[in-house]
């Protein structure tokens, strides 16, 4: 099986260990990844902030640069959600490629929930809004880490609450967007985890700058670094 691997913009500038994981990951899996040197901004900035034109080059590009692939993957929902939900309504006279999330490539496309990952770690797992609201991965994603070798999966209190991230409305509402962090930063310290699991790094770097700035006993860490882990690595 071959699959393309849709970075995005924010994994690819500022956690490209999350690429490195989830292609690691796949390639573990038997599936062969491919990385279209051509793929850039799906456009989700512009499109969320108003600037729907903007946004409308990119969707078509990403159209042309993975329309030959029968099999996209995103470790990020938000960029998934944005491709799914949004391209169609911009370019509507091309055929947008579909997308997966990463959790949801590794249920539904390879019928797999233990992938031989080994992470002997206290954890909780954050829904991202995408993924949960847009994507609707439901219980996808806490399936395989319950699969982990090792690992411990705790309940993360209030955790369909969003974490105050949201793209521009942490630079547009800061006051709020911190609150909310603190809240979920605070939450997940309350379950004694060691870190806290999501399947997007903007969430992830919101909530984990909150933990690193108050000095909370607890680290970040994305879905894909945790599969992706085993006994020998």
């Amino acid at each position: 099986m071959r699959a393309a691997l849709f970075i995005t913009c924010l994994n690819d500038a500022l956690f490209p260990d999350a690429g490195k994981a989830t292609v690691g990951l796949l390639e573990r899996l038997g599936v062969t990844v491919d990385f279209p040197m051509a793929q850039t901004c799906c456009g989700q900035m512009h499109y969320n902030t108003g600037y729907q034109r903007d946004a409308e080059p990119l969707a078509r590009n990403f159209a042309e640069v993975f329309g030959g692939y029968e099999y996209v993957v995103a470790p990020s929902g938000s960029c998934a959600a944005m491709v799914r939900d949004i391209h169609p309504r911009i370019v509507r006279d091309v055929a947008i490629p579909k997308v997966y999330e990463l959790s949801e490539f590794l249920i539904d496309v390879l019928e797999v929930e233990d992938v031989g990952a080994y992470f002997p770690h206290r954890v909780v797992y954050h829904p991202t809004c995408h993924s949960l609201r847009l994507l609707n991965v439901g219980d996808r994603p806490t399936r395989l880490l319950r699969a982990v070798a090792g690992l411990e999966l705790e309940e993360l209190p209030g955790a369909q609450e969003c974490c105050g991230f949201g793209g521009t409305f942490s630079v547009k509402n800061p006051d709020v967007s911190a609150a909310m962090g603190a809240d979920k930063v605070a939450n997940a310290v309350s379950s004694a985890a060691e870190y806290l699991v999501a399947a997007d790094n903007s969430c992830l770097m919101h909530i984990g700058g909150i933990a690193r700035r108050s000095q909370a006993p607890i680290k970040t860490i994305h879905l894909a670094e945790v599969l992706a882990a085993t006994r020998a690595g």
